[in-house]
């Protein structure tokens, strides 16, 4: 078989610059607006790396977009003397790892690959989050290349040498794409993204309303080596899951044929919302920066040790936790409103 023409690079691989959005929609985010974004400033303040002596960024260029004017005047106040680009545009809200389009390089350069995106199902349908993968392609200067059928980046983790992670209860769920099989998909995300090997977990966390977004729960960190989580107790609501997807990787292989060696970070254990109910929270929703890992953090007593954990993966780069528990109110984390647009290739 003839080697893919696209690939998605490893998001470790170097970056030019980092897409996201700034929380703009009071409706949404409510009494979190306010600290939400500052959790969001720390975020790419951090991404951003600027040295303080020089005011350099060591990190990458910050895209922003951002919804209305007063959205762009706090996002401006806020990233100053970040080297942030703040770009007005319309969007729903800032979950871009899903709606932005996915960067893969092709026969004739760097292409966004812009999939179509229907609310996590239809559970979560906003005005303009359709239109994002387009807008960014455009404002980023690169050909799009437009897929027929629904898909978020989060599904899927790539170590950048054909070989994904994905979940059945995401991928396979009718609620997406009901006439496309399982090998549909596979050969799509062949085509589309260059993914040879697909290991397939069967479901994600308990009340993750993105069906079990594979960057919430297993990451690849180095070709051939994922991390996941190990259960913080017998009382860990996702015990029996966490066992399951450690035996599911523990027997996978690569495209390239070798085990999968895997490392475990621990689980922040059972963390409810004000209403009592379980979040989705973890550590595994970092985003690797071209200098800084940033790891989302909820007031676990695990926290400390999940950051020391993900920074031993990545001893080529600084490991910063920071508080996400604003963000995850409005149903994601850091890994959740970030796209890498990786360097082009020479």
């Amino acid at each position: 078989m003839n080697k893919p023409s696209f690939l998605q690079p490893a998001e470790w691989a170097r970056h030019s610059a980092v897409w996201s959005a700034w929380p703009s929609h009071a409706d949404l985010w409510q009494e979190d607006l306010a600290p939400a974004r500052e959790e969001v400033a720390a975020l790419f303040s951090a991404i951003a790396d600027v040295d303080p002596k020089s005011g350099e960024s060591r990190g990458e260029r910050l895209r922003i977009l951002a919804c209305g004017d007063e959205a762009i005047a706090s996002a401006t106040e806020a990233l100053r003397g970040k080297g942030a680009e703040i770009i007005p545009a319309v969007f729903g809200d800032i979950w871009f790892r899903d709606t932005a389009p996915i960067f893969a390089h092709g026969p004739s350069g760097l292409q966004a690959v812009c999939f179509q995106f229907n609310g996590w199902g239809g559970k979560y349908v906003l005005d303009g989050d359709d239109q994002v993968a387009a807008q960014i392609a455009a404002k980023a200067g690169l050909p799009a290349l437009r897929q027929d059928w629904v898909f978020e980046g989060g599904s899927l983790d790539v170590d950048g040498e054909g070989t994904a992670l994905t979940t059945r209860q995401c991928l396979l769920n009718p609620n997406r794409n009901p006439d496309l099989s399982q090998r549909d998909i596979e050969r799509s995300l062949r085509d589309s993204l260059g993914v040879e090997s697909l290991v397939w977990i069967d479901e994600g966390l308990i009340n993750d309303h993105t069906d079990g977004h594979v960057d919430n729960i297993a990451r690849f960190v180095a070709p051939g080596v994922v991390a996941c989580m190990e259960p913080a107790g017998s009382d860990d609501p996702n015990f029996d899951i966490l066992k399951r997807i450690i035996a599911t990787l523990k027997d996978a292989r690569d495209a390239k044929g070798r085990k999968l060696e895997v490392m475990t970070i621990p689980s922040p254990g059972r963390i409810d919302d004000e209403d009592g109910e379980i979040i989705p929270a973890n550590p595994m929703n970092f985003y690797i920066g071209n200098s800084t890992v940033v790891v989302p953090l909820y007031g676990s007593p695990t926290d400390d040790a999940a950051v020391e954990a993900i920074g031993k993966l990545f001893p080529g780069r600084r490991t910063v936790g920071l508080s996400a528990r604003h963000v995850i109110t409005g149903g994601g984390s850091f890994h959740c409103i970030t796209q890498q647009q990786p360097e082009v290739r020479s």
